[in-house]
């Protein structure tokens, strides 16, 4: 597979239109698309087409080590072949555990390439999705007319794609005036990050700029500079088993105060929206003759601020401590899984050189300063820099989680290919301070 692949690299290198050093040509403002990195973004349409196919066709859900170890040794010999160094970091060496973290997690392919500037620029995406094994033999990798199906390929193996024929095109045209480009792809983004987060924590932290690779959607060419922090709410009642025929009046009904618990925090998402906090699972007793002596709850919580999240928590353990059942005894889990990424001025300046490129080619590009509801790494990226970090520069697609239609629009690759290439382009050359 890997001398495939690198044939692929090498067919494209042989068409690229620009030499080393013709970058210096390119205008700080352009009114019309610049000719050599559209024509190299037209080249590399067909080629990534052909990286989703081979992204595709491995499984490679959050648990699945086999597929997703598979995988990131294919990412990164593609990443090798493009001159990186390149390294697999283990992603079990500094976990931050959660309810639902495995206790074995895959590796991240992080790749770094060293240029003649001094701009740093961190891409990401992840490798992981949501699926379980064995769904790709009703499911591979096909394209019917706009639209090309796969599982995960647009959460998020166009983002591992793009990033890929990004670096493909730069290397092509000849452009390295960048100081770093840094590449990150983790593997379990899907289950909060739990191994990667401090990393991409660090990396966002030591680079000037930050652009992350999730998709954007059909009805929406856009970027977002803000997305949801996630947390969950874990609810737990001891209670005590008795019958429920002969001595109901011995057991402590685990349900009822379960139940009693849920009700009393119906009510804490804001009508703004800014704060949702909504009652999602919940399960009680064996049998139903049996006084139940144990039962759980969870919610699932969006914030768009950081210090939404100790207000709610504090209320959460206030209405938790007005038990409805004597002997009960209540337990709560406040999980804090993702902060949310907060539109900042350097993300602001970045977007509005975002859309001058756009409409190089004659598109808008539309800059979301609000979070939609989903949470992404981008926030990790955030947590300790004013830097611009910006979300959403991958393909436009549709159906993320979804078990039959999840697909991307192939006529996106090509703009969105432009835009990610002539932005490293123009922060590297200092467009944007």
């Amino acid at each position: 597979m890997r001398s495939l692949l690198s044939r692929r690299l090498v067919a494209i290198a042989a068409g690229a239109l620009f030499c080393a050093g013709a970058q210096a040509a390119i205008p700080a403002t352009a009114a019309e698309p610049v000719a050599s990195v559209l024509a190299q973004a037209e080249r590399h349409k067909t080629p990534l087409l052909d990286t989703l196919k081979d992204l595709c066709n491995i499984e490679s859900g959050s648990r699945d080590l086999e597929g997703l170890s598979r995988l990131a040794n294919l990412i990164a010999d593609r990443f090798k072949a493009l001159g990186g160094d390149v390294r697999l970091i283990d992603g079990n060496a500094d976990v931050y555990p959660m309810e639902d973290t495995p206790k074995q997690l895959g590796h991240e392919v992080l790749a770094t390439f060293h240029g003649k500037g001094t701009k740093k620029i961190l891409m990401i995406a992840h490798m992981d999705t949501v699926y379980l094994k064995g769904m790709l033999a009703k499911q591979p990798f096909r394209i019917d007319g706009n639209k090309a199906f796969g599982l995960g390929i647009a959460d998020d193996k166009q983002g591992v794609a793009l990033i890929l024929h990004t670096v493909a095109m730069l290397k092509d045209l000849g452009f390295a005036d960048y100081g770093t480009l840094t590449v990150l792809i983790n593997s379990d983004e899907e289950i909060g990050s739990p191994g990667s987060r401090k990393l991409i924590t660090q990396l966002g932290a030591e680079h000037d700029v930050t652009m992350s690779f999730e998709g954007s959607r059909v009805n929406a060419d856009k970027l977002s500079l803000a997305t949801s922090g996630i947390a969950g709410v874990f609810l737990k009642v001891q209670g005590k088993a008795s019958h429920a025929g002969n001595a109901p009046q011995d057991g402590i009904n685990a349900l009822y105060e379960m139940a009693h618990q849920v009700l009393q925090m119906r009510d804490l998402s804001r009508p703004d929206g800014s704060v949702k906090m909504n009652w999602t699972v919940a399960k009680a007793g064996s049998n139903r003759n049996v006084i139940p002596d144990s039962a759980e709850a969870a919610a699932d919580v969006r914030v768009l601020r950081v210090e939404d999240y100790d207000a709610l928590e504090k209320t959460v353990r206030e209405r938790a401590a007005r038990q409805l059942v004597p002997g009960a005894k209540v337990s709560v889990v406040f999980e804090r899984r993702r902060p949310p990424l907060e539109a900042s001025a350097a993300s602001r300046t970045l977007a509005a050189q975002a859309q001058a490129v756009y409409r190089e080619l004659g598109r808008e590009l539309v800059i979301d300063p609000v979070a939609e509801g989903g949470g992404t790494d981008a926030a990790f990226a955030a947590q300790q820099t004013k830097n611009a970090v910006i979300e959403r520069f991958g393909l436009q697609g549709y159906g993320a989680h979804s078990t039959n239609d999840e697909y991307v629009l192939v006529d996106s690759i090509v703009p969105r290919l432009y835009l990610g290439t002539r932005l490293v382009m123009e922060v590297s050359r200092g467009a944007v301070k």
